[in-house]
């Protein structure tokens, strides 16, 4: 039988797939607003009302979860910030890992490995000019000057595409890449059900893991 650890708690993985799946339809309906050539879907604004729909479910998420768990939280949110020369080390040694396979040259890494804290750093980041430049464009766009809106529909069409690769970026790694063991005992494993084997945890997460195994770290 395959050892294995818990990683997240069951609020934590219920508001990720929340969080994901509006973010999908997010993205697929601003999709058909931002290529001209998809505009025939968005026929009497149905696309409109649905990115708008996944917009409040977006925001009210996290606002709903976060008061839950405040100290949790905070720590998830400071981790994202917190960089140092174990990252470094990891941007080094991506490019085996990632295009090689090279496991060994990847150093140990903590709860959060560094890839995974870029992706995570993107979604405080650009979720909150996802929020500030959406509400604009929904709440106030009859008011606001047309520089504003022009401004912020820039921003928003940015944060849209540095987000949408890196989702698909975030997939591939997470799920296809076979560096990421099978979906039972690996990445996915972790969402799914909140248990990684220990064996993905030892290779991919080494100071989270002895942490863990000391007892010195209850899961996230």
């Amino acid at each position: 039988m395959v050892q294995e650890v818990e990683r997240y708690k069951k609020p934590v993985r219920i508001l990720h797939w929340v969080h994901a799946g509006a973010f999908t339809v997010l993205f697929l309906t601003g999709l058909v607003l931002f290529i001209p050539a998809l505009g025939f879907l968005a026929q009497d604004s149905w696309t409109r009302i649905i990115h708008r729909v996944a917009a409040a479910v977006f925001i009210i998420a996290p606002l709903i979860y976060l008061p839950l768990d405040w100290k949790s939280s905070w720590k998830g949110i400071k981790e994202a910030f917190n960089w140092g020369m174990d990252d470094v080390g990891w941007l080094k040694a991506a490019p085996a890992y990632y295009f090689l396979a090279d496991e060994e040259a990847m150093p140990p890494q903590d709860h959060m490995n560094t890839g995974q804290k870029m992706w995570w750093l993107m979604v405080i980041i650009f979720g909150v000019v996802f929020v500030i430049t959406g509400i604009i464009m929904w709440v106030f766009k009859t008011v606001a000057p047309a520089a504003l809106l022009q401004w912020m529909v820039l921003f928003h069409d940015i944060a849209f595409i540095a987000t949408g690769v890196m989702f698909f970026v975030h997939i591939y790694l997470s799920v296809i890449h076979p560096l990421m063991r099978p979906t039972k005992t690996g990445a996915w494993s972790s969402m799914a059900r909140g248990k990684v084997s220990a064996e993905y945890a030892k290779s991919h997460h080494a100071k989270w893991y002895a942490r863990i195994a000391k007892g010195e770290e209850k899961k996230s």
